[in-house]
């Protein structure tokens, strides 16, 4: 273990001093990650969160459909993980938000089952197809490659796509 002395005292981690500021907020900053409990409140949570990000990084323009497929994912993951968490990603990357949840819901062995489940998800995400085939984007879902399994459910949604979004809208 390394320990640093300085004048304020004995640390076990060296403290950094950089009075560099930090860039300040655009798209290409955004990259945000959150947990929330798998609870009724957490889909709006999950909104509150991201309208603020969106707003503050300067994609108003994409605010409408990107919230409302935040919502949508929320919500889909507390229902099928009531009690357990859900962790949401948000990142700007070459004119695109992607939205990324996991949950803990692990992905049935019987393919019968693995079907069901599938279905029951799809009907559920049917508003979320809606929004992301009128911005010209993507998504999906699957097993979680991480740590401990579950669902990752994901979209990606272009700028002019959510632009026109809410021309449309």
């Amino acid at each position: 273990m390394s320990v640093s002395v300085t004048s304020a005292g004995v640390s076990a981690c060296p403290l950094s001093f950089d009075d560099r500021p930090a860039p300040p907020p655009s798209p290409d900053t955004l990259a945000y990650s959150f947990t929330l409990p798998a609870g009724p409140t957490s889909p709006r949570i999950a909104r509150a969160a991201t309208r603020v990000v969106l707003q503050t990084h300067g994609l108003a323009d994409m605010t409408d459909a990107v919230v409302q497929i935040v919502a949508e994912l929320a919500a889909c993951a507390c229902r099928f993980t009531p009690g357990s968490e859900v962790y949401v990603s948000l990142r700007y990357r070459d004119g695109e938000v992607r939205v990324i949840l996991y949950e803990g819901h692990a992905r049935h062995s019987h393919p019968r089952l693995t079907a069901a489940c599938d279905a029951r998800r799809r009907a559920a995400l049917r508003v979320l197809g809606c929004v992301v085939r009128a911005c010209d984007g993507e998504w999906g879902f699957g097993e979680a490659r991480e740590p401990g399994g579950g669902t990752r459910m994901w979209a990606v949604v272009p700028w002019r796509g959510a632009r026109g979004y809410l021309r449309a809208g």
